[in-house]
């Protein structure tokens, strides 16, 4: 896993409007050659529970107009049931099996990066590590996103098109659902007790965090690429550790 120089999955974690998906749009503008060297990224596909969960909402609201029971969300867009959001993790980790199962070697040529939020209120990062499948877990790195609540709330009010709802960028919570759902995170709970690995199924899977309180992704410049350097040269560290311990 580790002679190619690139990670096979990294997980992306954080806060709504904490930066992840703006570090991914910053990772799709760099030169492929300069994305392996400084992220130990290769050539990458994403996958982000948002679409999946826009895609349940809009269902939801046909379903309504045409006079028909809602499937995953009440009228004010929570879900009905707490293991939906169980569900996007598995429906992730199912999008990934398609892709290895369909490409041969595929890793040898791109990173997954895997991206989601998930607050105390509906589980947390416990219980959201336990529906990842063995595979995912083995093969993963976690880059976390850290910043106060008052920043994820600043930025996804900043961030809010109203005319795209849907955009990955551009997509936002009200300020009521925004703490309702994510103002109370466990991360720093799961990791208190090893600043390089978090046991997830039994496995220990290297992590570091991406400080970002002061907001160094919205411009996708210099800072933001010393800072992933900096992390993701830190997380590739222990992720060599791993597997070749």
């Amino acid at each position: 896993m580790t002679e190619k120089g690139t990670f096979d999955i990294l997980v992306l974690n954080g806060r709504p409007a904490s930066g992840k998906s703006e570090i991914i749009d910053y990772l799709k503008h760099c030169d492929l050659a300069d994305r392996k060297q400084r992220f130990h990224i290769g050539e990458f596909e994403e996958i982000d529970d948002f679409p999946i969960l826009w895609t349940w909402f809009e269902e939801d609201d046909l379903l309504q107009k045409m006079g028909y029971p809602r499937l995953h969300s009440d009228q004010d867009g929570y879900f009905t049931e707490r293991y939906l959001w169980h569900l996007l993790i598995q429906c992730m980790c199912f999008d990934y099996h398609k892709r290895i199962d369909r490409i041969p070697d595929y890793h040898k040529s791109t990173t997954t990066i895997i991206e989601f939020s998930r607050g105390s209120e509906h589980g947390g990062y416990r219980e959201a590590y336990q529906y990842l499948t063995t595979e995912v877990v083995q093969r993963t790195a976690l880059l976390y996103l850290d910043v106060p609540f008052s920043e994820s709330l600043r930025k996804n009010r900043k961030r809010f098109n109203p005319d795209r709802p849907d955009s990955i960028l551009e997509h936002g919570l009200s300020d009521e659902k925004l703490e309702c759902l994510y103002k109370d995170v466990d991360w720093h709970e799961l990791t208190s007790q090893d600043p390089a690995n978090i046991m997830i199924q039994g496995v220990k899977v290297p992590y570091v965090i991406f400080e970002n309180e002061d907001d160094v992704t919205t411009e996708r410049g210099e800072a933001l690429g010393d800072r992933l350097e900096q992390r993701l040269g830190l997380l590739w560290k222990r992720w060599q550790q791993k597997h070749q311990a």
